[in-house]
């Protein structure tokens, strides 16, 4: 890697913002000696741009010798990252490469098969006669040869090892915030009758019945991986085989693998690796194998896939901590902080808190913040909001309650299997209609007028059932546990303000967001720590469902300028960057609320996700 290099191959024709001075800050770690550098950039300070000009300074064949690695990856956990590197004509270089299901095969008779169920993949010894322009082959030859590769991380994980995408001299992981817990879920073992195809065949025992459950667990593992292997050579021995049948072979051969890595890395002594066992209702019911901190895995995965590492996002909130997490020693990492440069006041955090959203306390505190949504949706009533809902029990909850109201007509929602449709077409309308949201809180653009205000429902701590999560607080990991709750907080509010000039309010409505700011003040990057200092309660209207139901059905013309600027004045003030809203307090204010966030006084009184393919 010639770090000099970085800053010329920075790929739009001028600055914004910080760019500049980040790219100077970014080739000087590398230049100090660094292999792996942390780039914590806030929202909207051109992450792949500075990942496309990281990657730009990878060695090349003219620069080393041919035994030595040379080019970069380019790769990221988010498939919409992905898409959206695949449509920036700045970025046109990254050569996008996906699994095979993700393309269609073009033989004749094969129009609506998928690559990885096609005759190549079905018959042994298939010749195919348009290989080199098959959509997938072509896609990674290319990739392949080119200067930049790019891939979702799920693929890059999954081709370590591969002949083709050998180790290269860059590596740039874009949104590496969640590596750890991602290579956590791509390392556990889900075993049920829809993971296992000879579920069957085998006699599944309780792990916890006898003795150690991981020791019973690992020998059962052995057992299935035998029995799978087994499975999968009667399958081999068959000339052709039908699309059903060659999945069905595909799931036994990584069914084979996870279970050996698994058992593999339990029996060796120096794996740094925890595993815990879940199955909770006993013999013959689904085990959950899960590792905690896989350190190794990420090595075999991700650090021996490159020479030099630039990890990116805006919410590495600790980097000795991160580092630990991913098998990194701190200190031989480099930390390199972008500046912020959207002014503070066009991203207003307001304090509607009605109560904690926990479990136990939410069938007293939901009804409040549903009253409360219907307050802002008529302070907002030709403007788009989003609400993160946190789980589908709380979207379900409100959305029939503002049904009841009479407000079905400007809310909508979707499910676990209609995500990106329901998204999509939400985005698409005119209307100012209010979307609720499950665990969208990472890798959405709303720019502009998609978005001007959103709600955070929840404080969204991790499940205390998990039984990762239980282990880690049983070892009084309790910090980590407050970091991941606040990251993700981060990360909600930064989908609505994408610009210098865009502008959106987060509204939140769990107090215990207000306990959790109070603990993790000293992980908050500068200048998410600037909104929280300044949150404020807003001066909402009264309730009222019919400005609260806004203009649904009207059409676009007044949706721009006009309804925005009265919307906007009446949510920030740009010069003097107070609210005019309510009156600015800072969060140390609410030092003396109680647990359950306060008396709601007057308030209360109203009514209201991919590729696995083959590399």
């Amino acid at each position: 890697m010639d770090p000099d290099r970085i800053p010329s191959s920075f790929p739009a024709p001028s600055y914004r913002g910080a760019q500049e001075e980040a790219l100077s800050d970014i080739r000087d770690a590398f230049a100090a000696g660094n292999d792996v550098v942390l780039v914590r950039a806030p929202t909207g300070s051109g992450k792949s741009l500075l990942a496309r000009a990281i990657a730009g300074a990878a060695a090349t064949t003219d620069d080393v010798s041919p035994a030595e690695a040379t080019d970069a990856y380019y790769t990221t956990p988010q498939v919409s990252q992905l898409d959206d590197v695949a449509a920036d004509p700045l970025l046109d270089d990254l050569n996008v490469i996906r699994g095979k299901s993700n393309y269609t095969c073009i033989l004749n008779g094969e129009t609506d098969t998928p690559v990885d169920r096609a005759p190549c993949a079905r018959q042994a010894g298939f010749d195919c006669s348009v290989r080199h322009r098959c959509p997938y082959f072509s896609d990674r030859a290319i990739a392949s040869n080119r200067r930049i590769a790019a891939m979702t991380l799920a693929y890059f994980m999954q081709t370590a090892g591969s002949e083709v995408f050998r180790k290269r001299d860059v590596v740039v992981i874009d949104e590496a915030h969640g590596l750890a817990e991602w290579a956590e879920m791509y390392a556990t073992v889900d075993l049920n009758p829809r993971t296992v195809p000879v579920w069957d065949d085998v006699g599944v025992p309780d792990v916890a019945a006898d003795g150690d459950p991981l020791e019973r667990t690992v020998r059962f593992a052995e057992s299935l991986a035998g029995v799978a292997e087994r499975a999968k050579d009667e399958l081999l021995r068959k000339p052709e085989l039908t699309p059903e049948e060659a999945a069905r072979r595909d799931r036994l051969q990584e069914l084979r693998s996870e279970l050996q890595w698994f058992v593999e890395d339990y029996r060796n002594p120096e794996s740094p690796t925890t595993w815990v066992v879940d199955q909770p209702d006993g013999e013959g019911s689904p085990i959950t194998i899960k590792p905690l901190d896989p350190a190794r895995y990420l090595h075999h995965t991700v650090w021996d896939r490159g020479n030099k590492f630039a990890l990116l996002s805006a919410t590495i909130l600790n980097k000795e901590a991160f580092c630990r997490g991913v098998g990194l020693d701190p200190a031989d990492v480099a930390l390199v902080d972008v500046e912020h440069t959207f002014p503070v006041e066009n991203r207003p955090l307001y304090d509607v808190t009605r109560g904690k959203m926990t479990y136990d306390e939410r069938e007293e505190t939901l009804p409040k913040v549903a009253k409360t949504l219907v307050r802002i949706m008529a302070a907002h009533p030709d403007e788009k909001g989003l609400v993160h809902c946190h789980s589908y029990a709380i979207q379900s909850e409100l959305r029939k309650r503002l049904a009841r109201l009479g407000l079905g007509g400007r809310v909508r929602a979707h499910d676990r299997e209609n995500r990106d449709a329901e998204l999509d077409s939400w985005k698409a309308t005119d209307d100012p209609d209010v979307f609720l949201s499950v665990k969208m809180e990472e890798a959405l653009d709303l720019a502009g007028d998609l978005c001007r205000w959103q709600v955070v429902c929840k404080a969204p701590y991790l499940n205390t059932n998990d039984s990762r999560v239980a282990r880690r607080l049983e070892e009084g990991q309790w910090a980590w546990y407050r970091r991941a709750a606040l990251r993700t907080v981060i990360q909600a509010c930064g989908r609505v303000v994408r610009a210098p000039d865009d502008y959106g309010a987060t509204y939140l409505a769990d107090s215990s967001l207000l306990d959790l700011f109070e603990r993790t003040r000293s992980d908050m990057p500068g200048w998410f720590r600037e909104q929280v200092d300044r949150l404020s309660e807003p001066d909402l209207p009264e309730f009222d469902q019919v400005a609260a139901g806004g203009a649904a059905g009207s059409t676009s013309s007044t949706h721009g300028s006009q309804s925005s600027t009265t919307n906007r004045r009446r949510t920030s003030n740009r010069e003097g960057g107070a609210s005019t809203t309510g009156s600015s307090r800072p969060t140390g204010s609410n030092a003396g609320r109680s647990p359950s966030g306060g008396s709601d006084d007057d308030r209360s009184a109203h009514p209201l996700s991919d590729v696995w393919g083959d590399g």
